[in-house]
């Protein structure tokens, strides 16, 4: 595959002579591309990048698009916890892991002249993470010849989140047959561990689907499953906190007698302000790092801020336990977990920060630079699809000319390789002309400039910029019935109840808040069923 070019239209030089800047005229898509070029740098310079985007899915996007655009360049992702603040439930341990192997990742970067683009969102960056040395204290370089005793790994699996299972499937587990213990690490395969006594003999990757070995290892780095690891000083530390800031312990408290107990608590995460001495923050792994903001990162921040107080004030005036009876909750203080107006505007003190905006912007009073990209959104198709008699495919192919005769190299993005292939037939039908499969941005940049190239790029609308125009499906076909997923979702409601202990607040779609009381089994239609059994206010 080709190396992605500068691309030479872009005046990026003038967003890193400035600590704060707007790039104005950088619509969803362009984005990307800029991101790619940000991270390449002046003059050749390779810098690392930190992108706050809204949220979830405008991340999942950044990172698809960066796929096509910057292929060359190095991409990490941070996600947030799922969840609310001050939740009782644990974040989902395939967020943990990945958050933990970004954190990994950034702590042992060797080569800073890389370029490198780390994408996260506004709930994830305002809020504190395990500092640096944690990391590093939490992970172990395992080898065949190591001498380590299977029950000693064992044990340290346990303090760093691991959970015992008959097979392991998914992030976060471990199984023991023999002297054959399977794991899998956050952000690594899942890896089968071989032993000989306490002689670690082989690694081999192994497909947790068909559960058969796929190869030998030469090394495995393994990280810690969780973001605090509970050992026994930990554990007098975290005793030591818990009283200091909530006073004496005299009656239940699961979350107190489990950690004491060096037991896993469900949603301790949330009090990960007690397991460490100090926490970070995303900025302290990228030092030096440019930040660039999605649009409207200033507005979801407060609403987060908003959000945190509330959630905090609930469980500090323990509304749940005066209407349902609930364990008790002793929140930790919010600038403890979380960035506030003041924290932030410390961590982006001395940084290049860059805000982009899909619209021009005029200079600004405050002295910020406004540097236009000339970026707009792409046309819609939206009137041709609901005018009756018009062929919407005629009407691509004659703007398609007209973009091609403006001087700019054109792009189709398609949502799938199949869309692709289906499009491309179709364009050149309507007579658009000839078309071009592109995998990545520099091909579409080699296919001669009469020629539109059609990629797999999922974007939610095209955009136009000098020299550059993107048509994107949805813009010609309207919207998509089927989205591409996301995540994984489990295929059994009952295979996360292992996540759930008596006694905790669940929520039913349909019928509100109750607390769980275990599984049940009933008999239906002559068959035996399992079921959960959640009670409600008043016996229901």
């Amino acid at each position: 595959m080709a190396s992605s070019p500068k691309f030479s239209h872009l005046p990026i030089e003038r967003l890193l002579e400035t600590p704060r800047a707007v790039a104005a005229g950088v619509p969803e898509g362009f984005d990307a591309l800029l991101l790619g070029e940000l991270a390449r740098g002046a003059a050749g310079r390779a810098m690392a990048i930190l992108h706050v985007a809204r949220d979830g899915n405008r991340l999942a996007t950044l990172e698809e698009a960066l796929g096509f655009f910057a292929p060359d360049v190095e991409v990490l992702s941070f996600p947030a916890w799922d969840g609310v603040p001050y939740d009782r439930v644990a974040p989902n341990a395939e967020t943990i892991a990945q958050r933990i192997a970004t954190l990994a990742a950034l702590a042992n970067r060797l080569d800073a002249n890389k370029p490198l683009i780390v994408l996260t969102t506004v709930n994830a960056v305002v809020q504190r993470v395990p500092p640096r040395d944690f990391i590093a204290a939490s992970s172990l370089k395992l080898q065949p010849g190591n001498v380590i005793g299977m029950q000693e790994l064992i044990g340290r699996l346990e303090i760093s989140g691991y959970v015992r299972s008959g097979t392991v499937t998914d992030p976060g587990q471990y199984a023991v047959r023999g002297g054959i213990l399977d794991l899998y690490p956050p952000g690594r395969e899942p890896i089968r561990l071989d032993f000989f006594g306490d002689t670690l003999e082989q690694l081999r990757a192994f497909d947790p689907g068909t559960q058969r070995s796929e190869g030998r290892r030469e090394a495995l780095e393994l990280l810690p499953m969780s973001e605090m690891a509970l050992t026994p000083e930990v554990r007098t530390n975290f005793r030591q906190r818990y009283v200091a800031l909530f006073g004496p312990v005299t009656g239940d408290d699961p979350l107190y007698e489990s950690i004491s107990a060096g037991r896993q608590h469900q949603g301790m995460e949330h009090w990960l302000p007690l397991f460490h001495d100090r926490l970070a923050t995303l900025f302290d792994y990228l030092p030096g790092a440019a930040v660039t903001l999605d649009p409207l990162v200033d507005d979801a921040r407060g609403r987060r801020l908003e959000q945190i107080a509330d959630h905090y004030d609930a469980r500090a005036q323990a509304l749940e336990r005066k209407a349902f009876g609930a364990p008790p909750y002793h929140p930790v203080p919010p600038e403890s977990l979380f960035l506030n107006e003041a924290d932030w505007r410390a961590a982006l003190s001395g940084r290049n920060a860059i805000a982009f905006d899909p619209f021009e912007r005029p200079e600004q009073p405050d002295g910020t630079v406004v540097v236009s990209f000339a970026g707009r959104q792409g046309r819609s198709f939206a009137a041709e699809r609901q005018t009756e008699g018009a062929n919407v495919f005629d009407t691509v192919s004659s703007h398609a000319k007209r973009l091609r005769g403006e001087g700019k190299r054109l792009i189709v993005a398609c949502w799938s390789k199949g869309a692709r292939e289906r499009l491309a037939a179709l364009l050149s039908e309507h007579g658009a002309g000839e078309t071009a499969r592109a995998e990545s941005f520099a091909e579409a940049l080699d296919v001669p400039p009469d020629t539109i190239a059609v990629a797999v790029l999922p974007l939610e609308t095209g955009f136009e910029a000098p020299g550059l125009a993107v048509i994107g499906e949805q813009d010609i076909l309207g919207d998509r019935l089927v989205r591409r997923a996301r995540g994984k979702r489990g295929s059994d409601v009952l295979t996360e109840v292992s996540a759930l202990a008596v006694g905790d607040l669940v929520v039913h779609s349909d019928h509100g808040i109750g607390r769980f009381a275990g599984l049940a089994t009933i008999e239906a239609a002559g068959e035996p069923h399992d079921c959960l059994e959640v009670h409600y206010q008043g016996g229901d």
